[in-house]
């Protein structure tokens, strides 16, 4: 039972990826292979340059000190050159980009800021969860907005918009969308900025996945007119550079809601350790081959996970973005719902996925596929997935 003497977690939902990931290591404890396609964990290492900068700036005693909350200027610097080369975006690295421990304790940490009871947020849904409960924590409502392959994304966001029980003061953009690998181009990213300034909302940017793009484009909003005054953005070293574990991520755009994020860092967390920072200045700086080889495996992934599927049965459309796949439950087994689903998975093929409940309302009926196992298991999780449909 929740316990009332903490009152942010007596109504916080149960984690729907708990029993699943009790399971899976359950299994494995007891000798069991499984096939997990459950996180986004990057499964490959990091650059091998990148972890040389860390080895070689270690030793350093002036790099053993505290580092500024917001980042060190070398890696606030680079994050603004990797923007002025990737999307032709000039940004001041003192007064518009914040380095964030990870994107979503950064996008966490700016709800707090920019926040409170009675404001209401346009969020995705189903969305990454920090989307909904980070705004939640901050004591605000959000209003959902459908997300999907194939959605008008202006008119969604119009829709929740006109919905909302008050005038919305923030909107929630994740395109490429994780969960369901939705994108936009840069039209209808135009087209959302300028929605915004008619109706004074803020727009804050998860561009986690601009990277792994395999059909189609990942527009940044700060790209288009009007959006450095209107928008942050957040990115991510984690997925492009299989830097997961080493938590680096930043925040450009608008000087007031950088200046937000900034000061209530300086009340929450320290920086990073300086050798770490200073390594990602390596790989903004010279890992763009490095992603191109990142985002072909994934796409040599995502097309073996579709074809052996398909050969087990299950027909699931091709994610044009992200390291994910969105797979609609098959017919045979539509009414068990996504963790029922997801669980028999894994007890009888040993192929852990990722409920699509966990992801929001607008998640049930799914599962998340990560693409986070090689190819030649991929092949083999599926044949075991192809004899758990065929077996009912």
């Amino acid at each position: 039972m929740p316990d009332s003497r903490f009152p942010r977690l007596t109504d916080l939902p149960p984690y729907v990826l708990g029993e699943v990931d009790a399971m899976k290591l359950a299994m494995r404890a007891a000798g069991q292979e499984v096939f997990d396609f459950g996180l986004g964990n990057p499964d490959r290492g990091t650059p091998s340059d990148v972890v040389a900068r860390l080895l070689a700036e270690s030793p350093h005693p002036a790099n053993h000190r505290y580092a500024p909350s917001h980042g060190i200027p070398e890696l606030r610097q680079a994050i603004c050159r990797w923007y002025a080369r990737r999307y032709g975006v000039k940004v001041d690295p003192d007064l518009e980009a914040v380095v964030t421990l990870g994107s979503k304790e950064g996008l966490g940490q700016l709800f707090l800021a920019m926040l409170g009871p009675g404001d209401v947020v346009l969020a995705p849904d189903p969305s990454y969860p920090i989307h909904r409960f980070g705004c939640w924590f901050a004591g605000a409502e959000t209003v959902a907005v459908p997300a999907g392959p194939g959605r008008d994304a202006l008119a969604d966001l119009e829709h929740a918009r006109l919905s909302a029980p008050r005038p919305p003061k923030m909107a929630i953009l994740n395109f490429p969308h994780n969960p369901t690998g939705q994108t936009i181009d840069r039209a209808t990213m135009e087209s959302i900025v300028r929605w915004a300034e008619r109706h004074d909302l803020w727009l804050v940017s998860d561009l986690a996945y601009a990277d792994l793009v395999f059909d189609g484009e990942a527009p940044s909003v700060l790209a288009v007119s009007g959006g450095l005054s209107r928008a942050v953005e957040f990115f991510t070293l984690s997925k492009s550079y299989n830097m997961p574990g080493w938590r680096v991520g930043f925040c450009v755009g608008n000087r007031e809601l950088c200046a937000a994020l900034k000061r209530i860092k300086g009340y929450l967390d320290y920086g990073h350790f300086a050798p770490v920072q200073l390594a990602a200045v390596t790989a903004l700086d010279e890992g763009d081959q490095s992603v191109a080889k990142i985002c072909s495996l994934y796409r040599d992934r995502r097309d073996a996970l579709i074809s052996g599927l398909a050969r087990a049965g299950w027909m699931v459309p091709t994610p044009s973005a992200t390291m994910f796949v969105w797979a609609k439950l098959p017919p045979s087994h539509a009414q068990m719902g996504s963790v029922a689903f997801a669980l028999q998975l894994l007890d009888q093929a040993k192929v852990a996925v990722a409920p699509g409940a966990a992801f929001g309302p607008g998640g049930e009926g799914y599962v998340r596929f990560g693409l986070v196992e090689e190819s030649s298991r991929i092949e083999k999780a599926c044949a075991a997935i192809a004899r758990t449909l065929a077996a009912g």
